[in-house]
């Protein structure tokens, strides 16, 4: 069992990271009118993984001592969590308004706990499951009459294919940090590498290539910099103390965080039933969080 203060750290960590990404949701929204998704998805982890490239050369013994399964393992991460799950968002985010691909993504959370039961022999407590209920229920409330759900329908498609491959990333990653395959930056940047120039290739064959003007290269560096190489490399810290259940519903927090970030910067007024929403997605986040860890079925 991690010490609580050790296990509180963690929680502090990843949800700093998840500000941060939520953040990222304005900014790649409005570059997404200049620079095409997929493009704008490999640029920006491309530049990630670059930056993250003298971590390797930092860890050269631990790169070395990977076996052909483990580096099997980081590709299957790259492919599912940057080139399928960034990829697809990116994709949904320019066929679908940001609200509603931020109240499909919160299943992802259902999927993660009911998946990881029978891959990662982790079982959520029933104090768990309560949360992941009341969270849904608090982002379905906030949404509620659901008149937003409208897009196209490739929107809708990006979007199914994002959840999944966000539930499946999340319990491949957490398998990888728990098992301590590598230190975090190893992970980070070998999966992000490959994901990146997937992205990037494939965005360059089936996308024009924009004229980025001031403006898209500061954003794409802030984002590859700040938001990716330095939060990625967090989050895979905090995945070696937080199980996959628990850092999904962190995450899930974007869902407030966004709408607090709507109300500040965008002048988005917040409506009582709003308010009611985003109180009970705050209640299930904290019920998730209040038992150290799951039961396992067998020792790790």
């Amino acid at each position: 069992m991690k010490k609580p203060s050790v296990r509180f750290g963690a929680i502090l960590l990843a949800l700093f990271v998840t500000i941060l990404w939520s953040s990222s949701w304005v900014l790649v929204k409005i570059n997404l009118q200049d620079i095409p998704p997929l493009t704008f998805a490999g640029l920006r982890y491309t530049l990630a993984a670059l930056i993250l490239l003298p971590g390797l050369v930092k860890h050269k013994a631990q790169v070395k001592s990977l076996t052909k399964k483990d580096w099997t393992r980081l590709v299957i991460l790259g492919l599912v969590f940057y080139a399928l799950t960034q990829g697809g968002m990116f994709l949904a985010l320019d066929h679908l308004e940001t609200v509603t691909l931020s109240l499909l993504l919160n299943f992802t959370s259902v999927l993660v706990a009911i998946i990881g039961i029978f891959t990662i022999r982790e079982i959520p407590k029933f104090l768990q499951w309560l949360g992941i209920v009341i969270f849904i229920a608090g982002a379905l409330v906030y949404f509620y009459p659901i008149t937003a759900l409208t897009g196209e329908v490739w929107g809708y498609a990006f979007a199914g294919i994002t959840v999944v491959g966000n539930a499946v990333a999340a319990l491949l990653g957490r398998s990888i940090n728990r098992d301590k395959l590598a230190h975090p930056v190893v992970v980070t940047a070998v999966s992000m590498a490959v994901g990146a120039l997937v992205m990037l290739g494939v965005g360059l064959m089936v996308e024009d290539f924009p004229a980025l003007n001031v403006t898209n290269i500061l954003v794409i560096i802030w984002l590859g910099v700040v938001n990716t190489a330095f939060a990625f490399s967090l989050w895979n810290r905090s995945l070696q103390t937080l199980t996959a259940v628990e850092s999904s519903i962190i995450n899930n927090t974007m869902l407030i965080q966004i709408a607090v970030l709507a109300w500040i910067f965008l002048d988005e007024r917040l409506s009582w039933m709003d308010i009611v929403g985003l109180s009970l997605a705050a209640v299930g986040v904290l019920l998730a969080h209040i038992r150290p860890r799951p039961s396992n079925i067998a020792p790790e």
